[in-house]
């Protein structure tokens, strides 16, 4: 049962804290079958599983944008690689589907490409893109696009920002930047599924530097376990909200308990 935990992406911590709660729920329990005891063991796991992902909730970013002063700043970061960008035009999509309007604004000033990127995402959604100059300054960027929203009436400004290892110290010390400069209502942070439990150091990392309100999960198709989210909710009291499960617009779903729960029984 342990390996079986860690092999799901399951933090140490966390896969011990399980085992203990299924040692206290079946001792002194008299079983007649094996197939008793199975479901004992089964019906332990999921109610300590349950208990940690939903301790704390995520926030309903759609309720909360509709009942918040306009415009609703939205920042989003973590390394390179995890599929941020993408993962930011699947927001914007989902936003637009719910009828609220947004701005993207494009500070990440750093990568070869990545304003480029957006841009063929917001022709596709037809969503306004703000630009700096590649090198200039991202907090910038942010300010004209929560700038240029204030004076259209747009509802939400998405903040795209460099990718950066949790290591460079020079790059988070200009998210922090950033983050002082925008004052976003949410900071979402983008992990990579198949990053197992680097994405916890990661997570672990970005919380004492940054701070984050919420987790975006990529890449969940990639038939990963996310072992992950438990680890989050339970080491960081980190909801995970929303869940990437392919490259179309539409592939990014709420995060839903029960369906984890099935998956990592699976």
């Amino acid at each position: 049962m342990r390996y079986q935990l860690l092999e799901s992406d399951v933090s140490f911590e966390v896969t011990e804290k399980i085992l203990e709660d299924l040692k206290e729920n079946i001792i002194g329990k008299k079983v007649k079958r094996s197939d008793d005891l199975e479901r004992i063991v089964k019906d332990s796991l999921k109610k300590s599983i349950t208990e940690i992902i939903t301790k704390n909730n995520a926030i309903n970013v759609l309720e909360e944008i509709k009942k918040s002063p306009k415009p609703y700043i939205i920042i989003f970061f973590g390394i390179n690689g995890v599929g941020k960008t993408t993962t930011i035009a699947k927001f914007a999509y989902m936003l637009k589907k719910n009828g609220l309007s947004c701005i993207i604004s494009a500070s990440d000033t750093f990568r070869a490409a990545a304003q480029e990127q957006l841009e063929v995402h917001s022709r596709n959604l037809e969503i306004p893109l703000i630009k700096g100059r590649y090198g200039g300054d991202p907090a910038s960027v942010a300010f004209d696009a929560i700038r240029a929203a204030k004076s259209r009436g747009i509802d939400v400004v998405l903040i795209d920002t460099a990718g950066r290892m949790h290591t460079d110290t020079d790059l988070v010390n200009e998210l922090k930047r950033v983050v002082n400069i925008a004052k976003p209502n949410l900071k979402i942070l983008v992990l990579d599924s198949l990053g197992g439990n680097d994405a916890l150091e990661q997570a672990k990392y970005f919380e004492n530097n940054v701070g984050f309100d919420l987790v975006i999960l990529t890449k969940v198709d990639a038939d990963v376990k996310g072992g992950v989210i438990l680890s989050l909710a339970y080491e960081l009291n980190k909801p995970v909200g929303y869940l990437g499960i392919g490259q179309a617009y539409d592939d990014l779903i709420p995060f839903n308990a029960e369906w984890f729960i099935q998956r990592l029984f699976s």
